[in-house]
């Protein structure tokens, strides 16, 4: 907890928020304490969000809902900052907003620190349950997608980066609708296209396990056709969530350009064989790694 608690309070330092970083420390400190007493490993603490509203998150690997418990009767105030593992009273005292997500496998704490520690039951926090789309879909034009020779480190990072972006826009827009109205529109988007787009592209397998050591692998995925301008518009999304990154000075950064071909490639492939084009495979493989799966 001490780690986490000098990470914290150096990270506001870099990013010259001296003023949070009294309510900082204190809520994380009492996030951390709740994980460790109630979570499961491993847990993690981060700082998200920008600079002018800079949020921090803890997650564990536990889906247990957290309860916020009847407001404290206030005794001696010095008594009741050095108790911690008392439920999120304090860090509702401590925020401006904080909430919880809960996701199939763990959950995210997360609150942005105000400048004083209030004297009354604090802000309200908004918990939500992020249900796994439906992957029950019917499609009578289905047909099935090869994508080649996919890198997996790639591939890995597209899914993090995704749900992370997720979650960035719509936290911004929960708590900041006002002053980041790209994210709030970039939420909306999200919202309307996530479900159609998990029913598009269904759940990917590879073709073959991968095996230790391997770097890339072969996927198929069955798919229906109609899904192709979904996919289309959410290469456009990315872009604009890519120019939200940079303009808005996201403590989480945009996409590499890497990271960008990869995803555009990917994506793009789905939408390529829809029109019934025949697998490409990833350009960035070594020449000899092309004919794998062919």
């Amino acid at each position: 907890m001490q780690d986490a608690r000098r990470w914290v309070v150096r990270t506001f330092e870099d990013i010259r928020r001296d003023d949070l970083l009294d309510c900082a420390e204190l809520g994380v400190s009492e996030l951390v304490s709740n994980a460790i007493l109630h979570g499961a490993d491993p847990i993690q603490v981060r700082v998200r969000g920008t600079v002018g509203h800079p949020r921090v998150e803890v997650r564990d690997a536990s889906v247990e809902q957290p309860v916020l418990p009847a407001p404290l009767a206030m005794g001696d105030d010095d008594e009741l900052l050095l108790t911690f593992g008392r439920g999120l009273s304090i860090v509702a005292r401590s925020a401006r907003a904080w909430g919880a997500e809960i996701e199939a496998d763990g959950k995210v704490i997360w609150f942005e620190p105000a400048e004083d520690f209030t004297e009354d039951d604090g802000v309200d926090g908004v918990i939500s349950v992020l249900a796994p789309p439906d992957d029950a879909h019917a499609a009578e034009d289905a047909i099935d997608v090869v994508i080649l020779g996919v890198p997996l480190k790639l591939y890995v990072g597209f899914q993090t980066h995704f749900r992370e972006l997720r979650r960035e826009v719509r936290l911004l827009a929960l708590a900041h609708a006002a002053d980041y109205p790209l994210a709030d529109d970039l939420s909306v988007l999200f919202t309307a296209l996530e479900t159609e787009l998990h029913a598009g592209i269904g759940l990917a397998e590879f073709v073959e396990a991968p095996t230790e050591g391997s770097t890339a692998a072969d996927l198929t995925v069955r798919m229906p056709r109609s899904a192709a301008p979904t996919l289309e518009r959410f290469l456009t999304l990315l872009d604009l969530a890519d120019e939200f990154c940079r303009q808005e000075r996201l403590l989480s950064l945009a996409r590499t350009e890497e990271q960008r071909a990869f995803q555009t490639w990917f994506l793009g492939e789905y939408v390529r064989q829809a029109q019934g084009s025949t697998p490409t495979a990833w350009p960035g493989l070594p020449e000899h790694l092309h004919a794998v799966g062919q």
